[in-house]
Formats: C-alpha cells, structure tokens, sequence
C-alpha cells in the first residue's frame, strides 16, 4: 500500500482483455475503493504495440511500450500479466514476484507450463499469485478449487472448456456444417483466431485442464502430461449419426485419479443427451467436478470474451488489495507434493464409436468383425449407413462395449490395411459415466 494509503496496479499487455481490464480499474474506482477499503489505482499500463496503446483509449501518463516500467515501479505493488504465452510472461513475473509485488495473470499456458515455480517463487517472497482467468474466464473455478472444496477427495474432473471449439461442434451438429465451414463462421464472429491452432488441435483445453488437476489432485501436473487431440477430423455425418445413437459430440477435457494413479486426456466424445455436458452449447463453457462429499456439481458460463475475463481479473486483484488492507499476508496456494503416475493413454478402457467407409458387397462385415473379436473387442453395434452404388461403397458406424485403447487402436489400424476397407473416418471415444 502507498504512503497515501491507496494500491497501485500495472497491466502487462493491452489486447482485448487487458483493455478492458484498465478501463474497468479506472472506471469503477469508487466501487472497487469500498470493496476494498482503500482507493485501487491504474499507474501503468504496457504494450510494445504502439497501435494498441492507442486504440485503448487510457491516458497518455500512464501508458508505455516498456515493462520494465510497470514491474519495477515502485508505485506498482500488484502486476496484471494478460501477455499470454511463457516468454517474457515468465520473465516479467519473475522479475515481480521476486521484488515482493503481487501478481495476476490469465496465462493459461504459463501456468500450465510454469505455475509451480511461480507459485513457488510468490510463496518464498510472501506474495499472492491469483490466476482465475486462466481456465474459466468469468467462471468461478479456481478459487473453489483451492477453498470451498478442498474438504474433498477429488475424483474426475469432465470439462467443456474452450469456446471456440464448443461453438464449431454447435454449428456442425445444430447446421450439419463441414469443419472448415464452421471454423470460417467462428472466425468470422470473432470466436477463433487467425491461427486457431491452439484451440481447434485441443492445446488450450490441455494447459487448462493441467491448471484443473493439479488443483484438484494436490500434484504437479504438466501440459505434457495430457494426452490431446482436435477436433479437425469430425464430419457432418458424425453428428447425425451420434444423434440417433442418443449422444452430442463435445471436445471434453478429462482427469480421473484413482489409486494414485491419474488419467488426463483431451479429446472429441460421445456424451449421453441426458448429461447436463451434452446441453453445453456455443461459447459456453462447463466444468464438473466430483468429490467424496460434495458429488458432482457443475459450473457454468461465459468461458472466453473480454467482459467474462475481465470480471475474473479484476476480482482476483481486488481479493489481493483486500489482503494488503487487512494485512492479512499471502494465503497458502495449495500443496501439490502428492506422488502420483500418470496413466498411459493406451491402457484407458471406455467404449468406443467408429465410422468406417467399405466395399458394399459381401464378406465385409465378416473381416471387421474377425478383426475386432481377434483382438478381444465386443461389439454393441453395428450399422450400415448411406450406401453409394455408383462407387459401390457404404459407411459402417460400429459401437463397442468397454474395450482397451492399446486393443482398439490396434484394431482399426488393421482394419486399415484390408482392401475393402476404404477409409477410417473417425474413431471416437464414448463416456458414460458408469
């Protein structure tokens, strides 16, 4: 806290969030004084994109293309990082953290990536690290997570959390568009990016999804620990099929730990229509966590958007200037020293969907099925879909009871080296939760 008894905040970049992030901090400064106890000042504001710190609209005094101006101030005593990415995020919190300023952040990469070390670093220095925004925007997930459920053995997690790519499987099950065509819509409206990489091959949901279970876990979990695939290989017949089998498709964000033993996987799935998940639609986010005493209970909102975001930012440094008035020292982040493994994606066991494009003539299903009962692998079902006779192929939609992943992979990969099959569509894991 200042001399003159206020609390002075820097913001690290000036994209949409950051933006809105300081005209919040200086629009609202008389409601945020009396939630705090003491006036929350903006003192600087940085980005190295002059064209940014324009189009902000924020006082010239306080804006420069310098960070170091904003971690090394000593006006500055709590550190807003919204930069995104480790380098220099990683860096310019360091650098704050280690001088003993708060800091905040919504780098859900970072964090995935780094979050230990920096909730280490901001421990030993007596300093708080909030980083709510990092998962769910403007969802209260976090903060829960380390207070209100920490009476809990956690057991899964099962998250809807990246709105890009919930609004693309939205438009291809509500519109039967293609992939590319609903990706186009999502950029178009401002859900997807340029480069919409990170989102559509599920590294954003991994980063977040570690950020989640080493939470919930109290162990350190790593975005390499999370097995992760996209979304780029669904098509519109998935949806149609998946619909008269009674389930949606959702890009889900899974960890479950057993025994010590922990399971983390991002990836397209079949979710029964009668799971609260399946009715998730467009940019909305969901995250379900179960527990020994609470069940399961689920959050629910706006999981991306420059006022969602915002929201989680602002509150998390008005919970940290409420600290520094109450002088109530930094809270204990958590403990993340549980010994767990981490469960190799090939020995998960679950149910499964394929969709197969064959030879439509006879003996076909005889080789599948020979393929599949080699390998151990029962079959729920099996059906013949939309049958080409000029060409003289079909689509087969298969369903399997729960089977090994080693034994499914290995399945289909033959299945790719008979003649009569032409193509494997699509292979698509389905929960039940059973």
């Amino acid at each position: 806290m200042r001399e003159d008894g206020s609390i002075g905040v820097g913001v690290l970049g000036l994209g949409v969030i950051g933006s809105q992030v300081a005209r919040v901090l200086l629009d609202q400064t008389e409601r945020l004084a009396h939630q705090v106890g003491a006036p929350v000042v903006l003192r600087r504001a940085v980005d190295i994109d002059t064209a940014k710190l324009q189009a902000s609209g924020l006082p010239g005094h306080l804006l420069t293309t310098d960070a170091a101006d904003v971690v090394n101030s000593p006006e500055v005593d709590v550190v807003v990082e919204l930069i995104g990415g480790v380098h220099p995020a990683m860096d310019l919190l360091t650098t704050a953290l280690s001088q003993g300023k708060h800091a905040v952040t919504a780098n859900k990469e970072l964090m995935a990536k780094q979050g230990p070390e920096l909730i280490e670093l901001a421990e030993q220095n007596g300093v708080h690290l909030l980083y709510e925004a990092s998962v769910g925007g403007g969802i209260p997930i976090i903060g829960p997570l380390k207070k209100d459920l920490l009476a809990n053995e956690i057991t899964s997690i099962y998250a809807i959390i990246n709105g890009t790519t919930n609004y693309i499987v939205t438009k291809m099950s509500r519109e039967g568009l293609d992939f590319d065509s609903a990706l186009r819509q999502a950029q178009a409206a401002g859900f997807a990016e340029s480069d919409p990489t990170n989102d559509i091959e599920g590294f954003d949901p991994a980063y977040k999804l570690a950020i989640l279970a080493s939470l919930a876990f109290h162990t350190r979990v790593r975005a390499e620990d999370v097995y992760r695939e996209g979304i780029s290989r669904l098509a519109p017949q998935d949806f149609q099929y998946a619909d008269e089998l009674g389930y949606a498709i959702k890009l889900l964000a899974i960890a479950r730990c057993d025994d010590d033993v922990l399971s983390l996987r991002v990836h397209p799935a079949l979710v029964p229509y009668e799971h609260l998940l399946a009715r998730v639609d467009g940019v909305f986010n969901a995250i379900e966590i179960e527990g020994d005493l609470v069940g399961q209970v689920l959050f629910h909102g706006q999981g991306a958007g420059p006022l969602p975001t915002s929201s989680a930012v602002v509150g998390d440094t008005v919970e940290i200037a409420r600290g520094i008035v109450s002088r109530s020292g930094s809270v204990r982040p958590g403990n993340f020293s549980r010994e767990v493994s981490i469960s190799p994606m090939e020995e998960l066991t679950t149910s499964y969907y394929a969709r197969l494009t064959v030879a439509d003539h006879a003996g076909v299903l005889a080789n599948i099925t020979k393929v599949l009962g080699d390998l151990s692998i029962s079959i729920a079902s099996i059906i013949q879909k939309n049958a080409d006779p000029t060409v003289r192929t079909a689509e087969i939609v298969i369903t399997t009871h729960p089977a090994q992943e080693r034994a499914v992979q290995e399945a289909f990969h033959q299945m790719e080296q008979i003649d009569v099959v032409k193509e494997v569509g699509s292979l698509i894991r389905v929960e039940n939760w059973s």
